[in-house]
C-alpha cells in the first residue's frame, strides 16, 4: 500500500478517535475529517520536516521529547485550515498531537532491510 495513503488513514483515524474521545475536539461531519486528515498528512509531510531541523538543538536538549510539542504544532495548524475541525487549547492538540504520533507508529508500513552479506 502506498505510503502516503497509509499515513493519511492513520491521521484519519487519529483525528476520529480524538474527536470521540476527547471533548474539547469537534468534527462537524465526514467531509470534514476527510480534509482533516488529508491536510494534517500534508502538513507533517511538508512542514514538519522544516521544523524538526530548525529545532535539532532544542530537540537534542530534550531529548526528543520537543517532537511532541512540534507534534502540536502540526495539529494546530491542521485545525487552522480545515473549517470543520475545531481543536479547543493546547494541552487537547497536545493530546491529539500524541494520539496521531502512535497511531502513525503503529500503522507504519514494516521495511525488511536486506543484508549485503549473505
Amino acid at each position: 500500500m502506498n505510503t502516503l495513503l497509509v499515513r493519511t488513514l492513520a491521521n484519519l483515524v487519529a483525528i476520529y478517535a480524538a474527536s470521540a474521545l476527547l471533548p474539547r475536539v469537534q468534527l462537524s461531519d465526514v467531509g470534514s475529517l476527510l480534509i482533516a486528515a488529508l491536510v494534517l498528512t500534508l502538513i507533517n509531510l511538508l512542514v514538519r520536516p522544516l521544523l524538526l531541523l530548525l529545532t535539532l538543538p532544542i530537540n537534542l536538549l530534550s531529548l526528543g521529547l520537543f517532537t511532541l510539542v512540534i507534534n502540536t504544532w502540526m495539529v494546530i495548524l491542521a485545525a487552522r485550515f480545515v473549517v470543520g475541525l475545531s481543536i479547543q487549547g493546547f494541552g487537547t492538540a497536545f493530546l491529539t498531537g500524541i494520539l496521531v504520533s502512535i497511531l502513525n507508529l503503529m500503522f507504519q508500513p514494516r521495511t525488511r532491510h536486506r543484508s549485503f552479506i549473505r
